[in-house]
C-alpha cells in the first residue's frame, strides 16, 4: 500500500495558510512528524506542524494565505507509508481492513476485520463471518499476530469473547 489516507482537511487555521487536519487512524503527532503529505494527486512538503485540540495544524509550501488553505477544506490527506515510522505491531486503520481473521489455536478462518472502532483506551476490531459478527479489544491479549503479507490476522478466542 503506497498511500494510506490520514486524515481531512476540516478547516483553515488562522490568516497565514495553516490547515486543519483531523486524523483518520492515526494520531495526530504521527502527522506533523511527516515531511510529506498528499492532498488530491498533489505533494506538499510540511514546514511545520503541531497539534491542536486533537487535529495536526500545518504549515504547506506554497499555501500561504486563509484562501488557499480554504481551497483544500473537506479534502482527504495522505501520506506514503514509508515515511509514518510506526513502531513494530503498529498499523493503520487502513492496512487492517480486509485480513481474514483466525483463530490463534486452530487456524478456523472467524471472518474478515470489516470496520476498526476508534475508543479512548484502545481500537476495537469489528469481525464479520459467515456465522459470527463480534467485536475485539485490539490489544496484545487477543491480537495474537498481524501478517499483512498473508492477509491474515490470528486472534485468541478466550471463552466470553464471543
Amino acid at each position: 500500500m503506497e498511500q494510506i489516507e490520514a486524515g481531512r482537511v476540516v478547516n483553515a487555521h488562522g490568516i497565514r495558510g495553516d490547515v486543519k487536519v483531523l486524523p483518520a487512524g492515526c494520531e495526530p503527532e504521527l502527522l506533523i512528524k511527516c515531511r510529506n503529505v498528499y492532498i488530491g494527486d498533489v505533494p506538499y512538503r510540511v514546514l511545520q506542524g503541531r497539534v491542536h485540540k486533537g487535529c495536526a495544524l500545518l504549515r504547506l509550501q506554497g499555501v500561504e494565505t486563509m484562501d488557499a488553505a480554504l481551497a483544500l477544506k473537506d479534502q482527504s490527506v495522505f501520506i506514503r507509508r514509508q515515511d509514518a515510522h510506526l513502531p513494530d505491531g503498529v498499523y493503520f486503520a487502513a492496512e487492517l481492513l480486509g485480513l481474514t481473521a483466525l483463530d490463534s489455536e486452530t487456524g478456523e478462518v472467524l471472518g474478515t476485520l470489516e470496520e476498526v472502532l476508534p475508543y479512548p483506551a484502545h481500537d476495537v476490531y469489528h469481525i464479520q463471518g459467515d456465522r459470527l459478527d463480534f467485536l475485539v479489544p485490539a490489544v496484545p491479549v487477543f491480537i495474537r499476530d498481524v501478517d499483512l503479507e498473508a492477509g491474515t490476522i490470528s486472534i485468541l478466542m478466550m471463552e466470553g469473547l464471543l
